[in-house]
């Protein structure tokens, strides 16, 4: 039984803990972190995109270093798969350095 209560007590001093493990736990239980994330995916594809894409296209995420964007339309699709992607591509991947992005993925979408 005393051998129980020293371990607790042990487990219950081991002295201040780092506050970046601290912050690290608390951004990870309110999903801080994934937001975050996404902010900064929004971000990019709007500056990379410009303001007349923008509004007829919106970010869905990213898998696997593939960035999924929703497309207001058909038309609009093929002018960016076959005229824009290799641009935004390239203005994407500057935009976010540390991010591994490898292609654009354009879906259909009606919002």
């Amino acid at each position: 039984m005393k051998k129980d209560k020293d371990i607790r007590a042990n487990e219950s001093n081991r002295g201040p803990e780092n506050i970046g493990d601290i912050l690290g736990r608390l951004f990870v239980s309110r999903g801080w972190g994934r937001k975050n994330d996404r902010l900064r995916l929004e971000t990019a594809w709007a500056e990379a995109a410009g303001e007349q894409l923008v509004k007829d296209t919106r970010v869905l995420g990213m898998k696997r270093g593939v960035l999924e964007i929703d497309v207001r339309n058909a038309v609009l699709i093929q002018e960016l798969t076959q005229f824009h992607k290799r641009g935004l591509l390239g203005k994407l991947r500057k935009s976010l350095p540390g991010v591994t992005l490898t292609d654009i993925k354009f879906r259909a979408g009606v919002w």
